[in-house]
C-alpha cells in the first residue's frame, strides 16, 4: 500500500487531489472527498457509466469502497492508481484513470474483472 505523507505530496499536484480524495473516501468523509471532483465529473466504469458530481457520491455513499493503492503514476493532468478495492466484501484489482482539470477531478475510468461480484 502507497502511504503518502500529506505534506510531502503536494493537493497541487495531480496526484496529491487523487490520492487526497482516495483518502477521504477511505474515511467516509464524503464532504471532504466532494472538494477534489468537478460538479460535471464524467465516471466511465466496467458496471456502468454516471455524469455528475451528485450522481457518482450517491454511488460512493451506499457502496463505501475500500481503496488499498497499490502504484500511483503521474503524468501531468493524468494520474493512473493500480489498487485493490473492497466490493461487498470482495477484493478486486482495478485500474483507475482520472484527469484533472482546474485542479479537481473531472474524468474517471476504471476497469477491473467484474465476474467475482456477478
Amino acid at each position: 500500500m502507497i502511504k503518502e505523507k500529506s505534506a510531502a505530496l503536494s493537493q497541487t499536484s495531480a496526484k496529491g487531489v487523487v490520492m487526497a480524495c482516495i483518502n477521504a473516501l477511505n474515511t467516509e468523509n464524503f464532504d471532504a472527498a466532494r472538494k477534489y471532483i468537478d460538479d460535471d465529473i464524467e465516471f466511465e466504469g466496467v458496471l456502468g457509466s454516471r455524469h455528475g458530481a451528485e450522481a457518482y457520491f450517491q454511488d460512493m455513499e451506499k457502496m463505501r469502497l475500500k481503496y488499498k493503492v497499490k502504484k500511483a503514476f503521474e503524468n501531468g493532468d493524468d494520474v493512473c492508481l493500480l489498487y485493490d478495492l473492497d466490493i461487498s466484501g470482495k477484493t478486486i484489482f482495478c485500474c483507475g484513470w482520472y484527469h484533472l482539470q482546474q485542479g479537481k477531478i473531472d474524468r474517471l475510468q476504471v476497469v477491473f474483472d467484474p465476474r467475482p461480484l456477478l
